[in-house]
């Protein structure tokens, strides 16, 4: 195998740093906020307007993935799942790790930039959230509300790039994202909860402990009500409502998969939560489309 230019031999651990390698998370990412940006536009978004969201997409989860392994640098080597990234390695140092999100962060606000103003200052919030995600596994045994936040940050954003206000129809699809976020991201927590507790790594998981199916049910409902109540209050159509059956169908399908709380069961239903984003987005497109 022909190996890269020496200035690019170190290229392929940033890349793994950004997870450009792995874009589950941008899926997850992408969904809601596409979903926003044609509920916004009543399904005809700018072009340029979409474009600056998707480029966004990628930049803010690449620099969330850069901070969350700068914050978990010295955890990550006791969990089997990361002990082999680039800055538990020390393959990239955690300066050079800085600079990259930092960079990143630069790269964003340049795209919010080519928005407008109410758009510009609300991406402050992004950048706040995307930066004190990662510490809050220290603090608090909810740093998944958190991640949610900052996850579904893009949908008033979204709102505020084409309407200039975020109304209430907006903050129905925010809060569903939250409350999504907590079950993915608790399923994503299972895999690694006997490294998590051994390490004192903060987790829904953690805290759930063997009520956790239970609560991701509950939550999962909380979803299913939440998205609801965004479609009575937006006046969408059959293809949405069929979407939130389907929605329904994928939550039913990954309680089947963490039934008995294996670690590849627990994955699977985290990478299925790809199908539920999907599936929310056909719905809103295509109620909205003109």
């Amino acid at each position: 195998m022909m190996s890269l230019p020496p200035p690019f031999q170190r290229l392929p651990d940033f890349l793994k740093l950004m997870r450009l390698d792995r874009p589950i998370g941008t899926w997850l990412l992408m969904w809601p906020t596409l979903a926003a940006l044609f509920l916004a536009s009543n399904g005809q978004p700018e072009r340029s307007t979409l474009i600056i969201f998707i480029l966004g997409v990628y930049v803010m989860r690449a620099a969330g993935c850069v901070i969350n392994d700068y914050a978990d640098r010295n955890f990550d080597g006791h969990v089997e799942r990361t002990r082999a990234r680039p800055l538990a390695t020390g393959r990239i140092s955690a300066r050079e790790a800085l600079i990259l999100f930092a960079a990143l962060l630069v790269l964003a606000f340049v795209l919010v930039c080519f928005t407008n103003a109410f758009t510009i200052w609300l991406s402050l919030g992004a950048a706040a959230l995307a930066a004190i995600y990662p510490f809050m596994k220290r603090y608090t045994h909810f740093p998944q509300a958190v991640l949610g936040a900052a996850f579904g940050w893009g949908i008033p954003m979204a709102f505020g790039a084409v309407q200039e206000s975020v109304p209430a129809i907006a903050w129905w699809l925010f809060f569903a994202n939250v409350a999504w976020t907590l079950v993915y991201d608790t399923q994503y927590a299972m895999v690694d909860r006997n490294d998590d507790l051994k390490v004192g790594i903060k987790s829904t998981a953690v805290l759930f402990g063997a009520q956790d199916r239970l609560i991701i049910g509950l939550l999962q409902l909380l979803v299913l009500g939440l998205l609801f109540m965004l479609g009575l209050a937006a006046g969408l159509d059959g293809f949405y409502w069929l979407g939130l059956v389907g929605i329904a169908v994928t939550f039913l399908y990954q309680q089947q998969l963490t039934w008995t709380r294996t670690r590849e069961g627990c994955f699977k239903a985290f990478l299925n939560n790809h199908w539920s984003g999907v599936l929310l987005f056909a719905g809103i497109a295509l109620s909205v489309w003109p």
